[in-house]
C-alpha cells in the first residue's frame, strides 16, 4: 500500500476489523486515539493539519450511526460539523475520503431494491442527519468514496446484536418485525468491502462517488432474529425460544427505521470487483466472537 491511511475510529467495533484485516496483508493505518470529548471539528483540523495522510477512513462515529439506539439532536448537530469540516480540509490538502453512511437514508416504502441514483427519502433524525452528511461530503470534496451499508452486525455487548441476545437470554417472548426486511452485514464482510476500496484506489483508479452494499440474502427482521436464536442456542442457554412475529408499524421504532431497504450491490461489483458475502455464512463466527468476550454469567 504506497498510500499513508489515517482511521479515524479504530477502536470501534468495524474500526478493530479494518485493522485485523490490514495487517494480514501487511497494510497499516495511522489510528489516533481521539480526544477525551471525542472528535470534532476543532480537533480534526489540527489532526489533518499535522499529518496530512493520503487518505482518511473515517468511523469516528461508527458506534452513534450503526449500533446506538437513540443518539441526542445535539451530537447529531456537532458530528455534522465535525464531517463537514473532515470534507474540507480533505479537499484543501487533496486527500482521499472514505466515509460509511447507512440504510436509514432511505424511507423503506418501496419493495424493489434500491440504487445509488434513487432519491433518498429519510424518516428519522439520525437518517436525517446522515443524508446532510453525504451531502456536505459530495459537495465539499470531490475525491470521496461514500459507501452505504446494511444492518450492520458487530460482537460488542452494546450493540444491536449484543441487545438482542441480551433479551434473548432474559426474556421469553421478543417481538420483531416479520414484514421489515433489510441485508444483515457482519463487520468482518463491512471491513473487507472498505479495504477491498482502498486497495482499487491505492492503483490511483479514479472510482469516486456513492455505493451500497449489503451481505447477500435480504431477510426479515423476524426470520434473522429466529436464525441467531438458532445458532446461539447451541453455545449459551436462552430463555426465549422463538420471536414473536408482529407488523412493522406496531414497533414503537416503526417512525425512525425503513421498513423495507434492500440494495441492488451491482455498481460497487462493476467498480470494484467486490462480490456480496452470505451474512449465514459468518453468523457463527460472529456469535464465538460476541460468545468469547461476553459470557452468559458476566
Amino acid at each position: 500500500m504506497r498510500m499513508r491511511l489515517m482511521l479515524l475510529g479504530g477502536g470501534s467495533a468495524l474500526g478493530q476489523a479494518l485493522i485485523r484485516q490490514g495487517a494480514l496483508e501487511d497494510i497499516g493505518f495511522i489510528a489516533p486515539v481521539p480526544p477525551q470529548g471525542g472528535w470534532d471539528a476543532a480537533s480534526l483540523t489540527s489532526l489533518i493539519d499535522e499529518t496530512r495522510p493520503d487518505a482518511v477512513v473515517n468511523l469516528a462515529f461508527y458506534y452513534d450511526w450503526f449500533q446506538a439506539e437513540r443518539v441526542a439532536s445535539a451530537k447529531l448537530a456537532e458530528q455534522e460539523r465535525a464531517v463537514e469540516r473532515l470534507a474540507s480540509i480533505c479537499q484543501h490538502y487533496d486527500i482521499l475520503l472514505l466515509q460509511p453512511s447507512s440504510f436509514r437514508v432511505f424511507d423503506g416504502a418501496r419493495s424493489t431494491p434500491y440504487t445509488e441514483r434513487d432519491e433518498p427519502v429519510p424518516l428519522g433524525e439520525l437518517g436525517q442527519s446522515l443524508l446532510r452528511i453525504e451531502q456536505g461530503v459530495r459537495s465539499a470534496s470531490p475525491r470521496h468514496v461514500l459507501v452505504r451499508f446494511g444492518w450492520l452486525l458487530d460482537a460488542e455487548f452494546d450493540g444491536w446484536l449484543g441487545r438482542f441476545l441480551e433479551l434473548a437470554r432474559t426474556r421469553e417472548d421478543i417481538l420483531m418485525a416479520d414484514d421489515r426486511r433489510g441485508m444483515p452485514t457482519p463487520i468482518e464482510d463491512a471491513a473487507r468491502v472498505l479495504l477491498a476500496i482502498l486497495k482499487q484506489l491505492d492503483c490511483e483508479a479514479p472510482l469516486w462517488g456513492l455505493y451500497h452494499y449489503g451481505s447477500h440474502e435480504p431477510v426479515a427482521s423476524h426470520s434473522l432474529a429466529n436464525v441467531i436464536l438458532q445458532e446461539a442456542r447451541a453455545k449459551a442457554p436462552l430463555a426465549c425460544a422463538q420471536v414473536t412475529p408482529v407488523a412493522h408499524s406496531a414497533l414503537s421504532d416503526a417512525q425512525d427505521i425503513p421498513q423495507h431497504v434492500v440494495y441492488n450491490c451491482k455498481k460497487i461489483m462493476h467498480a470494484f470487483g467486490i462480490k456480496q458475502r452470505a451474512w449465514r455464512v459468518q453468523l457463527g463466527e460472529l456469535l464465538e466472537n460476541y460468545y468469547r468476550h461476553h459470557a452468559p454469567d458476566e
